[in-house]
């Protein structure tokens, strides 16, 4: 805003520079008196104006600058301008345009000229457009009195910390929302699995509410939830990274039916079935215990930000979302993230075991495994075997680990003594160690024959016959209520680019994960630490 009270000449110490005529004097002075009484919903922060030299001034100047079109080469007096209040006005909506939105408001305080220039829908249309990718035909808002100003002020940049992905608090199931600008509203689309065991299959959504002008005044918040159509509803936002809404009519959610009928219509919705087509009891007891505990919030929740992971060159595959099979409980959601020699799978979705925000698998991606050919791969007591003799070579590389790092602590405290030489050739050991593993995973063929051994329960029998790869892993189990929770051996196996799957022994058990395959917006990380910090925060909620 300094540059352009400097290039219009404003401040407390001169008038305005422009010269010419005693009419074009008085009346560029009306035009470049500062306006200090800014609406902020039309001219949003504060501002100022800066008094500034002479070397500055003429530093400033349009003439030092790029050659100027030759429409406005010559100013008043056949020279070029010295201010942009000599610009054709046109042109000032073209510059004004090409600013941040969130710059606009600050110029628009630096005169009233500025000021009624930045009242031109044109402006607002162009942010609306590139800002939030608004595609509609913004001209029918004349129809109903709305300009884009105000689109841009009241709906967009009003709502724009709601943006992106979240997780909403429902207890251990947690969940997935995705607020976008869809046309000339913002919509939160809840994101469900796909109907259980068709992993493959793509997410499905629904609205939970939605955001749009209705008339010149606010935005109106509108619930979605229920089958009777848009109600009233409230959006607040906490804090930073965390909002909440409420129905305010949550009779618009009751069925004519009761609670038996609310009942089947979401088991339909949730399961692609009836309770007639689940035999098995446990299963029956689970989505029984889901819907009632689920529909007591009537989409009064809370939601807190969640990030996509970060991705680097070295990773084994893209980072992301993914939903997975869990037995009785479904299908879930899970983000798998890279850190260093780790991967981790983190709950999106949960169940009563294993909540939300948990970290359901962890890969060791320094140890791989060799798979046995396919006759013994079908022995399950050959692959137990194979596991559990890698199990006890990361237990002793932990021991070593710790023991070195005891060492190190000893040898700093005893600075005068020089260091032990023990320390220099664990370091080297454990290099070498590192390189063979390299060397392991680099030998490891493109794909190779895989079958599930004998024993292991799949809910979904269709998963790929082959893989390029195989890790040593832990999956985290537990009781109901999340209840002795401990991290068992298991087998990560990849499929491909977008396909995973996780063999937990101790359950004799498989999962299969396949990649969501949507671009989510306004949901990268700002950091790395951003981004270890959510899930840290999720993962503490959960416990």
């Amino acid at each position: 805003m300094a540059v352009c009270a400097r290039l219009c000449g404003v401040g407390p110490a001169r008038g305005c520079r422009r010269r010419g005529s005693a009419r074009e004097q008085r009346r560029g002075a009306a035009d470049s008196e500062p306006d200090t009484d800014t609406d902020p919903e039309e001219a949003g922060g504060g501002g100022g104006v800066v008094v500034v030299t002479e070397d500055e001034e003429a530093a400033e100047r349009i003439e030092g600058g790029r050659p100027l079109p030759p429409s406005v080469e010559a100013g008043p007096a056949g020279r070029a301008p010295l201010s942009l209040l000599e610009l054709p006005p046109e042109l000032l909506v073209q510059i004004f345009g090409s600013l941040p939105g969130t710059d606009l408001p600050s110029l628009a305080r630096v005169c009233t000229t500025f000021r009624r220039i930045l009242r031109t829908d044109t402006i607002w249309r162009r942010r609306c457009r590139e800002e939030y990718g608004v595609c509609e035909n913004l001209r029918k808002l004349e129809i109903t009195g709305v300009s884009c100003r105000d689109v841009y002020a009241k709906l967009l940049h009003r709502y724009r910390h709601i943006l992106g992905l979240w997780q909403p608090d429902i207890g251990p199931y947690g969940g997935l929302l995705n607020v976008v600008v869809d046309g000339l509203f913002i919509i939160g689309w809840m994101y469900l699995p796909p109907h259980d065991p068709h992993v493959d299959d793509p997410m499905r959504f629904k609205p939970l509410f939605r955001i749009h002008l209705m008339e010149r005044k606010c935005a109106t918040v509108e619930c979605m939830y229920g089958h009777k159509g848009p109600h009233n509803g409230h959006i607040q936002i906490v804090k930073k990274d965390e909002f909440s809404t409420k129905c305010n009519q949550t009779d618009h959610h009751r069925m004519s039916g009761g609670r038996q009928e609310e009942f089947r219509t979401w088991l339909r919705e949730e399961w692609g079935r009836t309770l007639e087509d689940i035999f098995h009891e446990h299963m029956q007891e689970l989505i029984l215990m889901k819907f009632i505990y689920t529909s007591q919030y009537d989409n009064c929740l809370t939601y807190r930000r969640i990030y996509l992971p970060p991705s680097s060159p070295d990773d084994l595959i893209q980072p992301g979302l993914f939903k997975g099979t869990y037995g009785s409980h479904g299908l879930e959601i899970v983000m798998l993230s890279f850190h260093g020699k780790k991967a981790k799978g983190t709950k999106i979705t949960g169940d009563p075991n294993i909540p939300a925000g948990q970290q359901t698998v962890e890969i060791d991606l320094a140890h791989p495994l060799r798979l046995p050919d396919i006759e013994n791969l079908r022995d399950f007591s050959e692959l137990s075997r194979i596991v559990l003799e890698v199990q006890e070579q990361v237990r002793r590389e932990e021991q070593e680990r710790e023991q070195r790092q005891e060492e190190e602590e000893h040898s700093q405290q005893a600075a005068s003594q020089p260091a032990s030489p023990l320390g220099g050739e664990g370091a080297e050991g454990e290099e070498t160690a590192a390189g063979a593993e390299g060397t392991t995973q680099d030998k490891a063929p493109a794909s190779q024959p895989f079958v599930l051994p004998m024993g292991v329960i799949s809910r979904n029998e269709d998963y790929p016959r082959t893989c390029r790869i195989c890790f040593y892993g832990t999956g985290l189990i537990a009781g109901h209520g999340f209840t002795s929770p401990e991290r068992t051996p298991g087998v990560f196996v990849l499929f491909d680019d977008d396909r995973f799957g996780f063999i937990w022994l101790e359950l004799k058990s498989f999962s299969l994960y396949s990649r969501i395959k949507v671009s989510f917006q306004n949901a990268q990380a700002p950091s790395r630490e951003a981004f270890d910090e959510m899930l840290k925060n999720i993962q503490s909620l959960a416990t």
